[in-house]
């Protein structure tokens, strides 16, 4: 019988924990290895079945990664950016590939994730989803088709509990069309306007975020033009795609050599 993949999962109470616990039992070629939650909270040390609501299932939640990487072969992470990056260093401890789902992360724990990737295998994107790493493939060569007439505005919507914004993957989608542009995101990038702005700065890339309801994730790239516009759009029906995504990054990467990838390589649309 062959061995399957065992994937442990930080964060196992949240929306995603749970969706990735459900996508790791669908998925013949992995096992369950592990959960954690953090310290004080209400499951640590009791039976992750009983948590979830049904039988016991054997697998303890813990607050310490370090007891179940050593019988890990991959850990997804979509929890907090200072936890995923202790957890990026404990995994490359462990030399275990590291599925990172985590937004919000600034410069500082990019760089901390780098330096783990030198010894581990890191997968990390802000959308694990098939249908938005094309839209980014799609955004990019259409950038690139396109003078700078065309003004590019990127605009999302996702549920009112999500704090923060752009959204990991309106930021992907920028960073996308800014290399179709070959241009530096940072240096164009218009993520606010109120008052009297002036007019659009030719070149900018402009973002809008709304918060509401349920929304489980809605992207917009919008090329507007004199005269015409076009519009590159996804819609996430639920969370069951990006846990899917992100246990086909984890099987992906137990083949790579160490170093820091994305969905687009996973996918091979790189």
């Amino acid at each position: 019988m062959t061995e399957t993949t065992g994937i442990a999962v930080a964060g196992a109470s949240g929306r995603m924990g749970r969706m990735l616990i459900q996508a790791i039992d669908e998925n013949e070629a992995s096992h369950l290895a592990g959960v954690t939650e953090r310290p004080g909270h209400d499951w640590i040390d009791r039976d992750l079945g009983e948590c979830l609501g049904g039988a016991p299932n054997g697998i303890t939640v813990v607050d310490d990664l370090l007891e179940i990487v050593g019988h890990s072969h991959a850990l997804v992470d979509f929890t907090s950016p200072e936890a995923t990056v202790s957890n990026s260093a404990l995994a490359a401890q462990a030399r275990i590939t590291h599925v990172i789902g985590t937004t919000g992360l600034e410069d500082e724990h990019l760089a901390k994730i780098a330096a783990a990737a030198r010894h581990a295998i890191v997968v990390r994107a802000g959308n694990m989803s098939l249908g938005v790493n094309l839209l980014t493939v799609l955004t990019r060569k259409v950038a690139a088709a396109l003078d700078m007439d065309f003004d590019i505005e990127i605009v999302e919507m996702h549920h009112k509990h999500k704090i923060d914004a752009p959204s990991g993957t309106a930021l992907m989608l920028g960073k996308a069309a800014a290399e179709g542009r070959s241009v530096n995101l940072d240096e164009v990038s218009d993520r606010g306007r109120d008052g009297e702005t002036g007019a659009r700065k030719r070149g900018d890339i402009g973002f809008v975020s709304m918060r509401g309801g349920d929304v489980v994730g809605e992207h917009d790239v919008i090329f507007a033009g004199e005269g015409e516009r076009i519009i590159l759009r996804h819609i996430a029906g639920g969370r069951m795609i990006f846990a899917h995504g992100a246990i086909k990054a984890a099987l992906w990467g137990q083949t790579q050599k160490p170093g820091e990838y994305t969905m687009l390589d996973v996918l091979g649309l790189d």
